[in-house]
């Protein structure tokens, strides 16, 4: 799946960073890029597909079933001409029957559900024989390379660095935040079998992200007035088009890292 080719899609970046905060645009940018470079077998299950938006600029799938358990976000989802079907629910139980799907993708989703192993199961139950579970997650760089941290490591205040992980998880919403072989546990626990894995987004990634939660917060003052993110997303944007310019930078490099904050895994039942 992975190879040595940089595959650059500045349009797909312009398309998270003119809807998004630009750190989570760009985060999603790199990882809409992975998931394209995948043959996606249908029908497809999109396990926490949030408002839709991810799905919309990444998945071009003609039978995918997008679900969430917020009724808001499902809302927002419907916005997309994408899911064949929407449904409000939780991972642990899903209203499907065993065998109904081929593919199951979770993008930046497992990290924030604190009983992990039930959906994994569930994921496996729904699951065709030879059906494939393609998910990305942060892993244990995603906490140790936050730079504040480190400079307070440099600084010897490991108290201090320690509160600052446990702040950024916590605003995060992360329950998980552990190795890779952590999370193929957890996946051959629930009887899957791994067939590729690899980290991405190195440490001068990762303070991209870091930083841009401060620096973006006029886009919360936005989406709290206006409901959007980004009040002007046009290219005239000239501020728009500073920010793509800076982290175009960043996204015609390869993101993959053995330091990277984050995994991508794809196991099979």
């Amino acid at each position: 799946m992975k190879n040595n080719t940089i595959f650059v899609d500045s349009d797909l970046l312009w398309d998270n960073i003119s809807e998004l905060p630009y750190f989570r645009g760009f985060l999603r940018a790199i990882e809409g890029r992975f998931l394209r470079e995948i043959s996606f077998k249908e029908p497809v299950l999109d396990l926490g597909c949030g408002d839709g938006h991810f799905g919309a600029k990444t998945f071009p799938c003609k039978n995918l079933v997008g679900i969430d358990p917020s009724f808001d976000t499902i809302r927002s989802a419907k916005q997309y001409d994408l899911y064949k079907g929407l449904i409000c629910c939780n991972g642990n139980y899903l209203p499907f029957g065993q065998n109904s799907y081929k593919t199951v993708v979770s993008n930046s989703v497992l990290e924030h559900i604190e009983e992990v192993h039930e959906v994994l199961k569930e994921a496996f139950r729904i699951l065709e024989e030879e059906g494939r579970l393609i998910i990305t997650v942060p892993n244990e760089n995603f906490t140790s390379n936050l730079s504040v941290a480190r400079f307070f490591d440099w600084l010897k205040f490991s108290a201090l660095a320690n509160l600052y992980r446990k702040w950024f998880n916590h605003i995060s919403r992360h329950h998980h935040v552990d190795h890779t072989k952590v999370w193929a546990e957890r996946l051959m626990s629930a009887n899957f079998k791994i067939t590729d894995s690899f980290q991405y987004f190195p440490p001068d990634f990762l303070s991209v992200l870091e930083w841009g939660h401060y620096f973006s917060l006029p886009s919360l003052i936005w989406k709290v007035l206006t409901g959007k993110w980004i009040l002007f997303p046009s290219k005239n944007n000239v501020f728009l088009r500073i920010i793509h310019a800076f982290l175009l930078k960043y996204f015609m490099k390869d993101p993959v890292s053995k330091e990277g904050a984050y995994s991508l895994i794809v196991a099979q039942k």
